[in-house]
């Protein structure tokens, strides 16, 4: 490569282009890193894009870039990769390179998450501090806006959009999410700009003042304020009247960590406000953004690794008031969950919970949700001697669980209406209705739920005179309110502020525990109790058509062979999937009664009598139903009864019997290769045939004889006088 001062940036670039066609990752990264290292800033600014851009594609979807979600442990590309991203390798010099002499990208507003967007378009500033002070007004209108973003918030964006930008990938590249290269960048980029322990290393370039320029620094007096929390005030800044923020030197210390904060939750989560999800709920509304499975999986690493990140605030730091004493990182800490995730991770989950197809896959999402709302697992701390489903949630959580009451009780009662729609004998279905019943009987977390509910419950009057945290002292003009009568209003206030920020001053609760849902559990209850019934009968079923052997079986065939079903339905249904329905549903059955305080007795008579209607029903009861005008039209109860299997119309074929569906038990190829041979003879020699026939004989002045004789290949038990090679042949009757 010739002298850097030889080549012109545009020649560089083109060079970099036309040597990205050519040559393999490896030997394209070595002289990425020459590059790097060799030219300055200046002549490198015009390459980042176009780096950015080739490395994790394009924007838009149309370019792939190094398909870093496809890259996994097994490639050969996988090393090369990490290498060459990781937080201190040589692409993040590059832009820490560019980041000290301030040069500036663009991005089109169009490319941002919907609220954000359309807040914009309609003129008015987004909640989110990162992209104030970063709008450019082109003079053709506010539809063509951009942000102009520092390097750092170039690449973080781009880094963060890869994962949600659809791309078309190659056929059968498929792998484990967590083994991805993109899984494993998040969680180095999540470890070194949010350490949980010591701080984030500095840059290994500084501008002329000696230290990296905060992009778009907060003012010292209201540090975090208002993130991710509904303002009273109606009043909305418009865009043109940017705040103008003075530079907070201690934000110096930790502004990378709040920028790939606030981009991963802006790009990752920020896809449906309050607003917008309240028109979802209309049926004509179109989905505007639905998530995957790898990404609720990337959101709940950011999500597990947030509650490290904030347990590993520092004693003295809880419990005292935020103060200049403690560095922004612990002050970061102390803020992170509640007012830069909660509000959108709700919503996230909200729309996950209400339009996840009825599937196994909805376990991530579930998994996400039981991950925020147990922090207490991610404390570093032994788990000690008790067994994990005993431990007792600490009275130190109680605040968490205030501030987050809805997380516990909306989503629960969201969970619920999907749980009852769910084919519970589905031994995954099952584990996932085990696995939250499990999470909500831990001891002492009902109690909390409670009483978060109950302060929620206290009368308005509370909350006429809000002041600040910090009370007055009688003699500065304050009240004479006890010390516990502080604390109590300060609770009844910071529960129904975290409610009504999520639902709106509007919202109607239903308590979690009050009589409404808890007809709702009881309901759930039955079903499951239905589940394990109907996993029984199929077990039983099974087992009986396993020790009963078939004429197949003389063949060397299964009847596994002869079914066109999915594969895994087998699975599904095995003996040892129904063995671990049964467990997963009674132990899920002990934890509800545990959770609401049910009468065990009354259990074991609402499950004996399910038992006793079905043995005298003998599971041939027709599905629970209305009769419409144009027919029977089926209840709630009775979709849930044919979804469980419980119950079953009796449908019967009434059309041409030798074109009636093939049934299971028939073998689908020759079935219809025996209907064209014999429809090929009727039609050649079917005039021949009747004129054969002796007169007086059906058929003998009739038309041709029918067209289909089937190959039903019956078990030998079902017709024990007929030979076994006369079941290879014959009409249907």
């Amino acid at each position: 490569m010739a002298a850097p001062t030889l080549q012109q940036p545009s020649f560089l670039l083109a060079n970099l282009k036309a040597e990205s066609c050519t040559k393999p990752l490896l030997q394209r990264c070595q002289d990425l890193v020459k590059t790097i290292e060799e030219y300055p800033a200046k002549e490198l600014h015009g390459i980042l894009p176009w780096l950015v851009e080739s490395v994790f594609g394009s924007l838009d979807g149309s370019i792939a870039g190094w398909n870093l979600r496809l890259l996994h442990s097994r490639c050969y590309e996988y090393n090369i990769a990490l290498e060459f991203l990781n937080p201190s390798g040589p692409m993040m010099k590059l832009v820490y390179k560019l980041q000290a002499e301030e040069y500036k990208y663009e991005i089109p507003v169009n490319y941002l998450p919907g609220p954000v967007k359309a807040c914009i378009q309609e003129g008015v500033l987004p909640d989110c501090p990162l992209f104030h002070n970063k709008l450019q007004f082109p003079l053709s209108g506010l539809l063509t806006l951009n942000l102009a973003l520092n390097p750092f918030e170039f690449f973080m964006f781009h880094f963060a959009s890869c994962l949600v930008t659809p791309k078309s990938h190659p056929q059968g590249a498929q792998g484990g999410v967590a083994d991805s290269a993109y899984f494993v960048l998040v969680n180095a980029y999540l470890k070194y700009f949010l350490p949980s322990e010591g701080s984030v290393p500095p840059s290994p370039f500084s501008d002329s003042r000696g230290s990296v320029t905060a992009p778009s620094p907060r003012s010292s007096s209201v540090s975090f304020a208002g993130y991710g929390v509904h303002s009273p005030s109606l009043l909305k800044h418009h865009i043109f009247h940017q705040p103008s923020v003075n530079a907070d030197p201690a934000a110096q210390e930790i502004w990378r960590s709040e920028t790939l904060l606030q981009m991963f939750v802006e790009i990752w989560l920020h896809h449906y406000s309050l607003e917008m999800y309240q028109k979802l709920q209309s049926p004509q509304v179109k989905e505007p953004f639905s998530p995957t499975e790898e990404h609720v999986l990337v959101v709940r690493l950011l999500v597990k690794h947030l509650h490290a990140f904030s347990n590993s605030l520092k004693p003295d730091t809880l419990t005292s008031s935020p103060s200049a004493h403690s560095s922004p990182l612990e002050e970061l800490k102390r803020v992170v969950v509640q007012r830069f995730v909660q509000q959108k991770l709700y919503l996230f989950l909200q729309h996950c919970f209400g339009h996840w197809p009825l599937d196994a896959s909805f376990r991530a999402v579930l998994e996400t949700w039981l991950s925020y709302i147990q922090p207490w697992r991610y404390t570093g701390e032994a788990a000690g001697s008790q067994p994990d489903q005993n431990r007792t949630v600490p009275d130190k959580w109680e605040p968490f669980v205030q501030e987050n009451l809805l997380m516990f009780t909306k989503l629960f009662q969201v969970l619920l209406n999907r749980a009852v729609r769910t084919d519970l004998v589905n031994a995954k279905n099952a584990l996932m209705v085990f696995r939250v019943a499990k999470v909500f009987s831990q001891p002492n977390l009902a109690e909390m739920i409670q009483k978060g509910e109950q302060l929620f419950l206290e009368p308005e009057h509370v909350l006429h005179h809000r002041q600040p945290r910090g009370y007055l002292t009688p003699s500065q003009g304050g009240s004479f309110l006890s010390s516990r009568q502080r604390v109590v209003t300060d609770m009844v206030f910071r529960v129904k502020s975290h409610v009504y920020a999520l639902e709106g001053q509007d919202c109607q609760y239903k308590q979690m525990f009050g009589t409404e849902l808890r007809g709702a559990v009881m309901k759930l209850i039955q079903i499951i109790a239905q589940a394990r019934q109907t996993a029984k009968r199929i077990s039983d079923h099974s087992s009986e058509a396993a020790a009963g052997g078939s004429f197949l079986s003389w063949f060397g065939m299964g009847s596994s062979d002869l079914n066109n079903t999915f594969s895994g339905a087998e699975h599904e249904e095995s003996g040892e999937c129904l063995k671990k329905t049964h467990e997963f549903l009674d132990k899920a059955l002990e934890n509800l009664c545990q959770i609401f305080k049910l009468n065990q007795g009354q259990l074991a008579q609402l499950i004996a009598n399910l038992s006793s209607s079905q043995d005298d029903g003998n599971g041939k009861q027709l599905p629970d139903c209305i009769q419409g005008e144009n027919g029977p039209i089926l209840t709630d109860l009775g979709r849930q009864q044919i979804i469980s299997g419980l119950r079953r119309f009796d449908i019967q074929y009434q059309g041409d019997p030798e074109l009636q569906p093939i049934r299971s038990y028939e073998n689908a190829l020759l079935v219809r290769l025996f209907y064209r041979i014999s429809s090929l003879v009727n039609e050649r020699f079917g005039g021949n045939m009747n004129a054969l026939l002796p007169s007086g004989l059906p058929g003998s002045s009739g038309p041709p004889l029918p067209g289909g004789s089937r190959l039903v290949l019956q078990e030998v038990e079902a017709q024990p006088d007929v030979p076994p090679l006369a079941l290879l042949s014959g009409e249907r009757g």
